[in-house]
């Protein structure tokens, strides 16, 4: 497996290293005939925990990324990679056919990150653009999508529902459930609401209610 390990302002040893290839490289051959790539990147935060960032090119542009913080860098990377197991798990029979989830990615948009700091829109002002650029959005399938959010542990992912061509965004909700908005999937409901195909009549109700009325004829004729 190629793996990268390195610290950002911090230096990370050969023990370390050793460490982090060694539980990596066993869960990847656990699931994967081939080898992936990985990247490990160890850094001190302010609050002067330790943080490992994980992340794993599984194929067919799927990225799996987990985090965790601790007060020394060996349960924080340990306690992460158990998150990474624990998702290859879940999806392991899906992610070892990765040529299945080579996707078009025919739909560009902007991307664009706005400053979180709600001061700077006092007033009226326009929110503070922080950096902009271009992304691709995926013409994924629900259950892909919702494959990848989890993986990736993203909030959000918008994406390209093949059965209609309109946009999808799966979600993470607060309760950990995740949410999906479909608002072409809520026009074809709303049309097949009003539109309702009438069911034409069996032959055994055509031939009572032919019956019925022959009956009925037949008793005024005898009044």
């Amino acid at each position: 497996m190629q793996l990268t390990v390195k610290g950002k302002h911090l230096d990370v040893g050969d023990s370390l290293r050793e460490h982090v290839k060694e539980q990596l490289t066993h869960a990847a051959q656990k699931y994967f005939r081939n080898p992936i790539e990985a990247t490990v990147i160890f850094s001190k935060e302010k609050n002067h925990l330790f943080k490992a960032d994980i992340s794993v090119h599984v194929g067919g542009g799927i990225v799996l990324q987990t985090h965790h913080e601790a007060d020394d860098p060996y349960p924080a990377f340990d306690i992460a990679a158990k998150l990474v197991s624990k998702r290859l798990s879940r999806y392991k029979d899906r992610l070892r056919d990765h040529r299945k989830y080579e996707v078009s990615s025919d739909t560009s948009a902007t991307y664009t990150t706005i400053k979180g700091d709600e001061s700077e829109a006092e007033g009226g002002d326009e929110p503070v653009v922080i950096a902009e650029m271009t992304t691709q959005i995926q013409t994924l399938a629900v259950s892909d999508a919702v494959m990848r959010l989890e993986l990736g542990g993203m909030p959000a992912l918008l994406f390209k529902n093949p059965k209609h061509g309109g946009l999808n965004m799966v979600y993470r909700r607060k309760d950990g459930n995740i949410g999906w908005v479909d608002p072409d999937g809520v026009k074809r409901q709303m049309f097949s609401a009003t539109v309702v195909p009438m069911k034409k009549p069996s032959a055994a109700k055509k031939t009572a209610a032919a019956k019925k009325k022959t009956k009925t004829k037949s008793i005024k004729k005898r009044k």
